[in-house]
């Protein structure tokens, strides 16, 4: 279920007392009146002394945070060590996140979400959703019977296009980020040189850059395909050029094509396992970039294959250091993934679901030999010293790093960009769209391979509660 506290932040009890001084032509003549303010008016202005929270007061948040923390911990509720804002309680089977002053509650037995609520509305006027469909503007629609969660974010995109005045494009659009030319040969290992373009104006640089913040919770939320897309607009649009912008129109067009993106979770063992990948000198100035999917499933044992699901967090970054090689970009992106990877691990526990090993699936057999200590290290002493830390996560068994082909890497998407043949092969195994893959064309139908994971024909098959999907 969730919740909704009204009227959050006002009416908290200051720390320290604040003074504010307001011209009398804001203020209404019948509020001065009733209130008989005006032997208070001096030099045409009113003094306020404010004790207690309102709108505007840049402490307003963390003192009613500070407050709520106080009211919940004298009733058995406390906030998790490691995880800022989940909540648990010290003896009731009840979990909740809090979001600024959106509660999202995992209870069992309805008793115990009843007696947070009744706590909550001694000191709160509370908005209550026992069908738990809204949560931070995110839409869920449960399945308990066939065991999955959709997640979706119904227009949103529609109403970002019409707040960008963004027309509809002649044909469909496929590609969020048009590609840099293939090259062959030696000069695939040249950093790629950057193309010249004039700049554009200030007002065209603060639309680029309100594109790119609108989108990004609708990317981390839900839509994981346009995350390389505003990576790269972002590198650019403290500088933006002519080119810059009509990378943004392509993305826009790219939205208005593909509106509507759901993602689909199935129950499952929750365990952690993460696909970690990277692009050497993909970036601009010689950089590379690192990709990485995190899912919950299962253990992997021999024999069986891997069971997927739908991305609990989903990294495109730019390595800050320069790679000198494909195995040091693999090393530096596999380094990211399990800080984020450990961070995960953390609040998994605290939810009460203790972790064994993290299986982490790597394409690169040379960076899997460093970790795992089975090749003799004599060039890779150059490469970056922090990234050995991955080292000591192995031995004290915090991971289990594996090889994989890239056909089975999921982290690979997220890592380059692509043409858009690709995007519409690859776009169904991440976002739960209306049609099932069997449904597509048959040129833009996912293939199915043997390996470590399990193909069926529709991953989406209602037969099977927790599918196993099949990886291009």
């Amino acid at each position: 279920m969730c919740a909704d506290a009204k009227n959050f932040y006002l009416a908290t009890p200051l720390d320290r007392y604040e003074y504010m001084k307001m011209p009398v032509n804001l203020i209404p003549p019948k509020f001065i009146k009733e209130n008989s303010l005006t032997p208070k008016i001096k030099n045409g202005h009113l003094y306020i002394e404010i004790i207690r929270g309102m709108y505007g007061l840049p402490q307003a948040g963390v003192l009613a945070n500070k407050l709520l923390k106080e009211r919940l911990r004298e009733n058995g509720y406390h906030e998790t060590t490691h995880t800022p804002g989940l909540f648990y309680h010290e003896t009731r089977p009840i979990w909740f996140t809090l979001v600024v002053d959106d509660f999202g509650v995992k209870y069992v037995g309805r008793q115990h979400a009843k007696h947070l609520m009744n706590v909550l509305s001694q000191f709160y006027e509370m908005e209550e959703d026992w069908l738990g469909k809204l949560y931070c503007g995110i839409t869920l629609d449960w399945n308990y019977t066939e065991g999955y969660v959709n997640i979706s974010m119904p227009s949103y995109v529609a109403k970002q296009l019409v707040k960008y005045r963004h027309k509809s494009p002649k044909r469909r659009q496929n590609c969020p980020y048009e590609p840099e030319p293939r090259v062959y040969g030696k000069k695939a290992q040249e950093v790629p040189k950057d193309k010249t373009s004039p700049t554009v104006t200030p007002e065209d640089k603060k639309y680029i850059q309100q594109v790119v913040g609108s989108f990004l919770y609708y990317a981390r939320a839900v839509d994981m395909t346009i995350l390389h897309a505003l990576n790269a607009i972002a590198a650019e649009q403290a500088n933006p050029t002519e080119r810059t912008m009509t990378r943004v129109k392509q993305f826009l067009d790219y939205m208005h094509t593909h509106q509507d993106a759901i993602i689909r979770f199935y129950a499952s063992n929750m365990v952690l396992n993460v696909h970690s990948d990277a692009s050497y000198l993909t970036a601009t100035r010689g950089r590379s970039r690192a990709g990485g999917y995190f899912f919950l499933g299962s253990v992997p044992t021999n024999g069986k294959p891997i069971r997927l699901n739908g991305n609990v967090a989903v990294t495109c970054a730019i390595l800050k250091l320069v790679a000198a090689s494909a195995a040091e970009a693999e090393l530096g992106a596999l380094f990211l993934n399990a800080q984020e990877a450990r961070i995960i691990r953390l609040t998994l526990a605290e939810m009460g679901h203790p972790q064994p090993p993290t299986p982490v699936h790597v394409d690169n057999s040379t960076c899997i030999g460093i970790v795992n200590n089975t090749i003799k290290r004599q060039r890779s002493r150059a490469m970056e010293m922090r990234y050995f830390w991955l080292l000591d996560q192995q031995v004290q068994k915090f991971f289990n790093f594996q090889y994989h082909p890239g056909q089975e890497n999921l982290g690979d998407y997220p890592s380059k960009a692509h043409t858009g043949a690709v995007h519409q092969h690859v776009r169904p195994w991440y976002i739960h769209g209306n049609k099932s893959p069997r449904e597509l064309p048959r040129a833009l139908r996912p293939s199915s391979r043997r390996g470590c994971v399990e193909t069926l024909g529709d991953p989406y098959n209602k037969r099977t509660p927790l599918p196993s999907v099949p990886v291009p």
